[in-house]
Formats: C-alpha cells, sequence, structure tokens
C-alpha cells in the first residue's frame, strides 16, 4: 500500500466514524459474549500498543492493518513468553475487528483473507486453576454455616449452588428465583454463555442448604441472589460478578483455604464428577460446554487417577 493509498484509508476512516455507523472494535465486541467482551479489549489495547498506536482503540486505523501487523503481532507476544492461547486469543481479536472491518465495507477480502493467513501459535499448557480438597469444601461451607447472618445464609446457598451445579458467576447473578423449583430441584440456566439454555439439577442435600437463604429472601419476583447491606439488609437489585467473586474470596479466606475463585468452583464440580466415573460427555452437558475438549481442560484429577487407570489396565492384561 502506497503512502497515497494510506492517506485515503485514513481519510475514509474518519469520515466512517464521523457517521452514525458502528465502528468495527464495538461491532466485533457487541457480537461477543458480555463476560467476555473485557478479556478481548484488553488483548486489543495490547495489539494497539504493539502496532504502534497511541489512543482509544475505536480511533486507530483498523483497515491499515496488514498480514506484516499480525505476524509481527504474534512475534511480539512469544518473544515476551506469552502462553500460546493468549498470543491466539490476540491474533483472533485482531481477525474479529477486521472480519468486521470487510463487512462494514472498509477493507476488500483479499486483505482479511490474507491476514487470515497468520498461523496460530501451537502449543498446551497446563490446565489453570485448581480442584478444592474435601476438607476445604467443608471448611468453606462450615464458615458460612456459622454466620448466622442474612448475608452468611446466601453466602452458603451461593457456595452450595457452585459446587453442586458448576455454574458459571455470570450464570449465578443472572438466575431469577422463577427459574427454580424448589420441589424438584430442577433449575433453568437462561443466561448460558452463547445464550445457550440448559437445564440443571439441585440434590436433597444441596437444597437445604440453599433453603435458609429462600426463606429470608421471600418469595417476591426477581433475581435469585441480592446484595446485602451491612450483613442484614437486602438490597434488591442484581449482584455484579465482581461482587460474587469478592465473596468467594471473602468466604476463602474466612475459612483459613488457599485461595480460591468461582470458576475453582466449577473446575471442582467437573473434576469430582469425572472422578465419580460419569462419561465426560454427560459432564460437557451438565456444565454447559459446547466442545468436549474444553471439559476436558477442566479435569484437574491428580496422578492418583492416572496410577489407578494404569493399574486396573495392567490387571486386565
Amino acid at each position: 500500500m502506497t503512502n497515497l493509498d494510506k492517506s485515503q484509508a485514513v481519510n475514509k476512516y474518519i469520515q466512517f466514524l464521523e457517521s452514525d455507523e458502528d465502528d468495527p472494535v464495538t461491532l466485533y465486541l457487541e457480537g461477543l459474549a458480555i463476560t467476555g467482551r473485557r478479556s478481548m479489549r484488553s488483548l486489543l489495547h495490547k495489539a494497539s500498543d504493539v502496532f504502534g498506536f497511541e489512543g482509544e482503540l475505536t480511533k486507530m486505523p483498523w483497515p491499515l492493518l496488514q498480514y506484516q501487523h499480525i505476524a509481527k503481532l504474534r512475534a511480539e507476544l512469544q518473544n515476551e513468553g506469552k502462553a500460546a492461547n493468549t498470543i491466539n486469543l490476540s491474533i483472533a481479536a485482531c481477525r474479529g475487528v477486521m472480519k468486521a472491518c470487510f463487512n462494514l465495507g472498509l477493507i476488500k477480502a483479499d486483505q482479511l483473507m490474507l491476514i487470515n493467513e497468520v498461523k496460530r501459535v501451537r502449543g498446551k499448557k497446563l490446565p489453570s486453576g485448581r480442584k478444592l480438597l474435601e476438607r476445604e469444601i467443608k471448611a468453606l461451607i462450615g464458615v458460612c454455616k456459622r454466620d448466622k447472618t442474612i448475608a452468611g445464609r446466601r453466602d452458603l446457598a451461593v457456595v452450595t449452588l457452585m459446587l453442586s451445579t458448576g455454574l458459571r458467576r455470570s450464570e449465578v447473578v443472572s438466575l431469577n428465583i422463577d427459574d427454580y423449583n424448589s420441589r424438584n430441584g430442577e433449575l433453568t440456566v437462561k443466561a448460558g454463555k452463547g445464550n445457550k439454555q440448559r437445564l440443571v439439577f439441585i440434590q436433597v442435600d444441596a437444597r437445604q442448604l440453599i433453603k435458609p437463604w429462600l426463606n429470608c429472601r421471600g418469595k417476591s419476583a426477581g433475581q435469585f441472589f441480592y446484595p446485602i447491606n451491612n450483613k442484614i439488609a437486602i438490597i434488591q437489585r442484581q449482584m455484579t460478578t465482581q461482587s460474587l467473586y469478592d465473596l468467594i474470596k471473602k468466604r476463602s479466606v474466612d475459612a483459613g483455604i488457599n485461595h480460591c475463585s468461582p470458576h475453582d468452583l466449577r473446575r471442582t464440580f467437573v473434576t469430582r464428577l469425572l472422578e465419580s466415573g460419569i462419561d465426560i460427555n454427560t459432564v460437557r452437558q451438565l456444565a454447559g460446554h459446547s466442545d468436549i475438549q474444553t471439559t476436558a481442560r477442566y479435569d484437574l484429577r491428580d496422578d492418583r487417577e492416572q496410577r489407578r487407570a494404569m493399574k486396573q489396565n495392567f490387571m486386565l492384561i
């Protein structure tokens, strides 16, 4: 692309931004699940730094990006020692914005095609996060049980629900009281990833731990969980995913266990099912995963399981 072509492309993009049309960055990000937008925006910010652009993401002249820029991004992130998954997500984010540019008529098909030719980075990292030990689960539930305030009852219900269903924190805060059938334990998850709904089942023992919170909350329509002010006053609005993260962090400290996140409760749910011998496809469905490979990454069984499998195999010979 000549300097004249670049100048014309920049002017065209500036004129486009001054119109009422959505910019390609916004168009791309709004097409993602709400839970993934912040991380992808962060990756795009990093990419713009590598490209040498300073300013708002939406003001960057994205239509000027070529194959060599995406290749440079890949090489730069590799030199920084970034994980393969981070590099590939960064490339995917840039491709997403460039596809939006194409859909908006800002670039031609051959430019997008060349950008898509940049190869992914191969690599495999060890599973992130952790599975809670049985004593940690008991400690976490126990510390909530001992707190007789409304906050204690709500937190007990949150911890119990996440350990017994493996819900994502975005799914937990989006639950409505009408999504739950207290008679048979059916819970309809309507805010699943990719707007997919699924049905999960809460067992009797778990229902008993959730019941004290529902008694405090009452039967009025609204969210399943509410924020609580000073441990005593229910505020009738939706909790945020950050407040749920802080809740789990605080209770893990109170319980005297190693740091755990809401997603560690989800990893614990998946791993315990696999340890119980449930087939991985059933676990995939219960966890709300589209791809069975995603479920496999949640498998945090230790090497004792591998030794047991090898021993069983040896006994068959």
